[in-house]
């Protein structure tokens, strides 16, 4: 199921998507990206900032309830890859709801970006257009632990 986008999986009640995904108190971040982008490299960043790892590489997705929930797949639970080091054990978050989209294929042009959306699934969430964003690993991980100050977007 490698190269599936989240077009394609919209509407369905699991998936496995190729992306990476942390955690931060409980809120997930999926972060998706062509083969090279930056996935795996940023989400070392966050968990150096306190984030935990719930997958990487390829993530599973499935429908509890009304939210979409991201897991590992049981041959890569615990590990990222670190390129040039190689792959890395890692705290396991366990199974996380999806709060946020980060997608590192894609350019926010404003500043200050009015609240984006795609579907995970079957849930809609907050999409971030994240494609050389400075300081992005410290923004995120400000991100899930307090929320953005924009009514249209869910409140933490």
């Amino acid at each position: 199921m490698s190269g599936q986008t989240l077009f394609d999986i919209r509407n369905q009640d699991k998936s496995i998507l190729h992306a990476t995904c942390v955690a931060v108190g409980g809120r997930g971040a999926l972060i998706l990206g062509r083969s090279g982008a930056g996935k795996s490299a940023l989400a070392l960043q966050m968990m150096a900032l306190g984030a935990e790892l719930v997958s990487d590489d390829r993530v599973e997705l499935r429908m509890v309830g009304e939210k979409a929930m991201a897991d590992a797949a049981p041959n890569l639970r615990g590990l990222i890859e670190a390129r040039g080091v190689g792959l890395l054990r890692a705290q396991d978050a366990g199974a996380t709801p999806v709060s946020y989209v980060v997608d590192l294929d894609q350019t926010e042009p404003a500043r200050l970006p009015e609240p984006t959306e795609t579907v995970v699934l079957r849930q809609t969430v907050p999409l971030l257009r994240a494609a050389g964003v400075p300081n992005l690993a410290a923004a995120l991980m400000q991100l899930l632990k307090m929320g953005r100050v924009d009514p249209e977007w869910p409140s933490i």
